[in-house]
C-alpha cells in the first residue's frame, strides 16, 4: 500500500518506537517504508485472541524470519506483554530482527511499568499531515476549521462526518477506557469543557467545576488526554527577568479539527473568538512535527507576564532561544511583536519570528515576519530552528 502523502519522518534502520495519536497515518506509513515486514496487527481481535491463547506463536513466527526480517507490532499497548519476547529476542539475536513497534497510547505501558527494552530501540513520534506534507495545497481556513488528519484531508468533503465519527467513536469511547471511569456522562463534559480550553492557560478547579466533575478526576482525564497523545502541556518559559512570569501550562489539543469536534463546533463557520487559539495549535503542530521529523531535540514554551506581555512559543536549545509570536489576523500590527522585540533587544532570544494570516513577508524591530504558508515552508527547510 502506497502511501497518498509523502511524509517527512525518515525510518530508522534499527528497531523503533513509533507514537501518534489515531487516524494520523502510522500503519500507512509504516507499509510503505516496510512493504516486506512480518505484520502483528492488534487492532484485529482474532489475532489478539490467538496469542492470548497461546503466546509462544508470537516467538515461533518470527523465529521462522530470514536474517534481517522487519517485524511490525501495530498498537503494541494492546499486548503489552509483548515487549518482554521482544525483547528477549533482540537479547538473544542481536540484529538478527528488527521492530516496528507502533502505539497511539504510552499510558498501558506506563502503568504497568512494562518493559522498553532497555535502550534497544529508539522512540519516534507521528503527527498529522503537516502543510509540507499538503504541498501546500490546502487553505488555512481549511486548516483550521477541520484539521490535518489524513483521512480527512483526502476526503474534505465529508470532513464533518469523519471527524465526528472520530470523536464519537474513538475519543468518547476508546479514552474514556483509558480514563478508567464508568461516568461517561462526566467524560463527555470534560472533553467539551477541555476543548473549550485549547490554546489556554488550564484552570483544573475552573474545569471542575464547569464539567461538574471532582476535581482529582479532572486531572486525571487531563493525564489521559496527555498520555494517548491527544493534547499536550506547553510548559511556561522563565528567563529569569527581573518582572514575574506567569508558571502555569498551557493546554493544546493535537489538531485544531479534533479541538473544534470535541467542542461542537464543526458545523458552525470559523468565528474570530476561536480562530486565534487554533490558529496557536496549528502552528504548535507545525513546530512539534519539525523537531521530531528534523531530530532537533530542544524545549518548546511559552512566556507571559501577570500585566499580560506574551510571547506564544519559545524554542531553546543549548544558547539558541527563537520566540515566535502567532496572529490568526490578515494585517501585521507593530504591536503585536512588542513583547517579542523586547526579549530581542534585551538579548533574552536570539531569533523571532512572527507569523499571521496574511500575504506579505515584513521585517520590523529585529522581526521576520511571515504569512503561514512562508512559515511553514522555511521551518521545513531548516530556516526558523536554526
Amino acid at each position: 500500500m502506497i502511501a497518498m502523502y509523502p511524509r517527512q519522518l525518515q525510518a530508522p534502520r534499527t528497531s523503533f518506537f513509533l507514537f501518534g495519536p489515531r487516524g494520523t497515518g502510522k500503519s500507512t506509513w509504516l507499509r510503505q517504508q516496510l512493504p516486506d515486514a512480518h505484520w502483528f496487527d492488534l487492532l484485529r481481535m482474532p489475532l489478539v485472541v490467538e496469542l492470548m491463547r497461546r503466546p509462544e506463536t508470537f516467538r515461533s513466527r518470527i523465529e521462522a524470519l530470514p536474517k534481517g526480517s522487519w517485524v511490525v507490532v501495530d498498537e503494541v499497548q494492546r499486548m503489552p506483554a509483548l515487549l518482554d519476547e521482544v525483547h528477549a529476542l533482540l537479547a538473544e539475536s542481536g540484529a538478527r530482527y528488527r521492530f516496528a513497534l507502533s502505539g497511539s497510547s504510552a499510558r498501558k505501558l506506563r502503568r504497568l511499568e512494562v518493559n522498553l527494552l532497555a535502550g534497544r530501540a529508539i522512540t519516534r513520534n507521528f503527527f498529522p499531515l503537516t502543510a509540507a506534507e499538503l504541498d501546500f495545497d490546502v487553505g488555512l481556513d481549511d486548516m483550521l476549521a477541520t484539521g490535518c488528519l489524513p483521512m480527512v484531508r483526502k476526503d474534505p468533503d465529508a470532513a464533518i462526518d469523519i471527524l465526528d465519527a472520530y470523536v464519537s467513536t474513538y475519543l468518547r469511547e476508546e479514552v474514556q477506557q483509558e480514563a478508567l471511569t464508568k461516568d461517561i456522562g462526566g467524560f463527555a463534559r470534560f472533553l467539551e469543557v477541555a476543548a473549550l480550553c485549547n490554546g489556554q492557560v488550564v484552570n483544573i478547579a475552573g474545569v471542575a467545576r464547569d464539567a461538574g466533575v471532582a476535581r482529582p478526576t479532572v486531572a486525571r482525564h487531563f493525564e489521559v488526554l496527555v498520555d494517548t497523545l491527544l493534547g499536550t502541556w506547553l510548559p511556561a518559559w522563565r528567563p529569569r527577568a527581573r518582572i514575574k512570569e506567569v508558571q502555569h501550562p498551557k493546554f493544546f489539543l493535537f489538531d485544531p479539527g479534533v479541538a473544534r469536534g470535541l467542542a461542537g463546533r464543526l458545523r458552525d463557520p470559523l468565528s474570530d473568538t476561536e480562530r486565534g487559539s487554533l490558529f496557536e495549535t496549528l502552528v504548535l503542530h507545525e513546530l512539534r512535527a519539525a523537531i521530531a521529523y528534523q531530530n532537533l531535540g530542544g524545549t518548546l514554551s511559552y512566556w507571559r507576564t501577570p500585566s499580560g506581555a506574551e510571547v506564544d512559543f519559545v524554542w531553546e536549545r543549548g544558547d539558541k532561544r527563537i520566540g515566535i509570536e502567532v496572529k490568526a489576523s490578515k494585517r501585521w500590527r507593530t504591536e503585536y511583536g512588542s513583547a517579542l522585540a523586547e526579549l530581542k533587544q534585551e538579548g533574552r532570544i536570539t531569533a523571532a519570528f512572527g507569523v499571521y494570516a496574511g500575504s506579505e513577508r515584513q521585517r520590523e524591530r529585529g522581526l521576520t515576519v511571515l504569512p503561514f504558508a512562508a512559515f511553514a515552508r522555511d521551518l521545513t527547510a531548516g530556516k526558523v530552528l536554526a
